[in-house]
């Protein structure tokens, strides 16, 4: 199991924590699209570290067009000497709408199309073909050698779909090289829901599992101390209380015979009493949507017992104070 950590803080702090993961021997390093440009990020990570993975868990797909992102994700994996990995998601249609002013409709349909465009802009810069992408949502059909980059010395990026319900998750299988699950999930809805509809799209690609790789950031309640753990267990209640009061992700909880908790907590997420949700979290609901240590020690144990088999990379969100014992579970897992 890869084992990957957030590259989340500010740009001047790039520097120094690319180097400390990748001293504690992370494989990888992500950004995510919410209050700052995932990019930059990783442009300052590929200049200051040498082997660890550079990647987007997720840069919002909707918000732009196919070749604007093809050009960008060309520009980091040349730069990153083919270590990035563009992950890229639809968003939701309230922000793709009001936030970034852009048109939402069918989005599994239009996230495929998405991806083929910029494989079919890929091909023309990489491989010399024609561009004559001709979609429902997207035409890329003229590419003149202005235009055409030249430095190619890596190969074309990788592309991971995030992804919640069964349809966006099947085209990820079907046209994507990995998926990045929603980390409100759980096992159980992983191997029901997940993982058969990866199957389904990985079939309509004449591909396999093994061709295919499942990124999750699988939240972990732990802590060095007693205090740590109680604090952990709290951010988590937080976030499980927000996701749960979302209508989008509100599938994970009606599989596990809890629908009704969502319309409890998106009502109370409308009146702004965002610390009632979280009492509304139980210790059932903790157990089952997160992977619970009461131990930082236990964690390689725990969570490749709950999803080993489900996906082949971690998104770790744990911090530690103690770096030897966060390097030690870093290798446990990677082993």
């Amino acid at each position: 199991m890869h084992v990957s950590a957030g590259l989340l803080s500010g740009l001047a702090a790039v520097p120094d924590r690319i180097r400390e993961l990748e001293n504690m021997g992370y494989h990888g390093s992500y950004t995510a699209e919410v209050n700052n440009d995932p990019f930059f990020p990783l442009l300052l990570g590929a200049e200051h570290s040498e082997r660890i993975e550079l990647f987007t868990a997720i840069a919002v797909a909707l918000a732009r067009n196919p070749m604007t992102l093809a050009n960008l994700a060309h520009d980091l994996q040349q730069y990153s000497r083919g270590r990035f990995v563009l992950g890229i998601g639809s968003q939701i249609e309230a922000h793709i709408t009001k936030r970034f002013s852009m048109p939402w409709s069918s989005p599994a349909a239009r996230m495929r199309e998405f991806v083929l465009a910029m494989r079919a802009i890929w091909a023309c810069w990489y491989e010399g073909k024609k561009l004559d992408f001709r979609g429902e949502f997207y035409q890329h059909t003229l590419m003149t050698p202005m235009f055409t980059p030249t430095h190619l010395q890596y190969a074309a990026p990788r592309i991971r779909m995030g992804g919640v319900g069964p349809q966006m998750t099947e085209v990820a299988g079907e046209v994507a090289d990995g998926f990045i699950a929603h980390g409100f999930t759980s096992p159980e809805y992983m191997r029901a829901v997940t993982l058969p509809a990866i199957e389904r799209g990985l079939a309509k690609s004449n591909r396999t599992r093994t061709d295919f790789e499942i990124v999750c950031p699988v939240m972990v309640v732990s802590g060095e101390t007693e205090q740590a753990f109680v604090a952990s267990r709290e951010i988590i209640r937080k976030q499980l209380a927000f996701y749960g009061s979302t209508p989008e992700d509100r599938a994970v909880l009606d599989f596990h015979g809890r629908g009704d908790w969502q319309n409890d907590l998106n009502a109370l997420s409308k009146q702004g009493l965002w610390d009632e949700m979280t009492t509304r979290i139980t210790d059932e609901i903790l157990q089952t949507l997160a992977v619970v240590c009461e131990k930082s020690e236990q964690i390689p144990t725990v969570l490749k017992t709950a999803y080993g088999g489900l996906m082949d990379h971690w998104m770790s969100t744990v911090e530690m104070q103690d770096q030897d014992l966060q390097k030690q579970i870093v290798q446990e897992l990677q082993k």
